[in-house]
C-alpha cells in the first residue's frame, strides 16, 4: 500500500510540538518538529516554470519532481516503518500550498494549531525573559528594541514568525480547499487530549491508538533551541496539562489581536472546517 501523506501547519506557541510528542507514539506515524521538503519545493519552481527552462516541463513532469521530492526525502524512513506508514510533513507555510497538497495528495489533511495571538506574543516573551543572556536569531534584523516593536515584528505579515503563518493559514481557511483542515485549538488539545486524538484519528480514517498522556517524550532539540538562541522553545512537558497563568504583555498589546481568532467565528467558517 503506498505511503501515506498528511500535514501539520498551522501558528508557533500552539501545540505542534506537543501534538508532534504525541502522534510518534504510534509506530505507524513519522512526524518530524519540520521538514525542508516544502521550501525544497519553492526553491525547484522557478526553474519548471516562469524561467528559462519552463519549456522543458509540463505539468506532468512537474508533478512528478514535486512528488519525487516526497519520496525521496521520506524513502529511508519508511523503510523502517511497519506496514501502511503515514508521514505527517511539517511546516508553518504548508497552508499556502492546499492547492499542490491536493494535486499532489488528494487524500491529504492539514492539521493546523491555533491559538490566541495574545497568549503566543506572551509566549514567546516568557522565553525571552527566561533567557536574558541569549541574542535570539527569531527577529532578525527587524526591530526588537521594545516589547511593542517585538510583538510587531512577529507579526508582520511579509516575514513575521506569527503574522506570516497566520495569514497564510487565514488564505487556506478561506480558500476553496478549506475542508482539508483540522484546526486544533491549543486549549483543546490541552484540557482534553484523548477527545482530540480521538477525534484526529476519525478525521484521517485511521485505526484509533491507545496514546499515553502522562508520559510524553520528545526528541533532545536543545541545540537547535540554543542556535536560534531560545533554550526551552520546543520543551514538552511529560504530563499534559493546562496551566492558568497572567499573561506579562501589556493590556494594549495583549488586546490588541483579540479579534484576530478568525476560527473561534461561526459565522466566518462559511466551508465548515472542522474544528476539534
Amino acid at each position: 500500500m503506498p505511503t501515506k501523506y498528511h500535514f501539520i501547519s498551522g501558528l508557533p506557541r500552539s501545540g505542534s510540538t506537543l501534538l508532534t510528542a504525541i502522534l510518534r507514539q504510534n509506530p505507524r506515524f513519522s512526524v518530524a518538529l519540520a521538514s525542508p521538503v516544502v521550501s525544497l519545493i519553492e526553491a525547484i519552481q522557478p526553474y519548471t516554470s516562469g524561467g528559462e527552462y519552463s519549456l522543458f516541463f509540463d505539468d506532468a513532469t512537474r508533478a512528478d519532481m514535486f512528488q519525487g521530492l516526497f519520496d525521496s526525502f521520506y524513502k529511508q524512513t519508511v523503510a523502517k516503518m511497519p506496514e501502511n506508514p503515514v508521514i505527517f510533513d511539517s511546516n508553518r507555510m504548508w497552508t499556502g500550498f492546499i492547492p499542490l497538497i491536493a494535486h499532489l495528495h488528494p487524500d491529504a489533511r492539514i492539521i493546523c494549531c491555533v491559538r490566541d495571538i495574545g497568549w503566543i506574543l506572551d509566549s514567546f516573551e516568557r522565553l525571552l525573559a527566561k533567557n536574558p543572556l541569549q541574542m535570539t536569531r527569531i527577529f532578525g534584523a527587524g526591530p526588537r528594541n521594545s516589547i511593542l516593536a517585538r510583538a510587531e515584528n512577529l507579526m508582520n505579515p511579509e516575514y513575521g514568525l506569527v503574522g506570516l503563518p497566520y495569514y497564510k493559514l487565514s488564505e487556506a481557511w478561506f480558500g476553496e480547499q478549506a475542508k482539508r483542515l483540522i484546526v486544533v485549538p491549543y486549549n483543546s488539545l490541552v484540557k482534553d487530549p484523548k477527545r482530540v486524538l480521538g477525534r484526529i484519528y476519525q478525521e484521517l480514517g485511521e485505526t484509533p491508538f491507545d496514546h499515553d498522556f502522562q508520559n510524553v517524550e520528545f526528541d533532545d532539540v536543545s541545540e537547535y533551541d540554543a542556535y536560534v538562541g531560545l533554550p526551552g522553545l520546543h520543551t514538552v512537558r511529560k504530563k499534559i496539562e493546562h496551566i492558568e497563568r497572567a499573561p506579562i504583555l501589556p493590556p494594549d498589546i495583549f488586546f490588541k489581536y483579540a479579534t484576530a481568532q478568525f476560527w473561534d467565528k461561526p459565522e466566518l467558517n462559511p466551508r465548515r472546517v472542522t474544528i476539534l
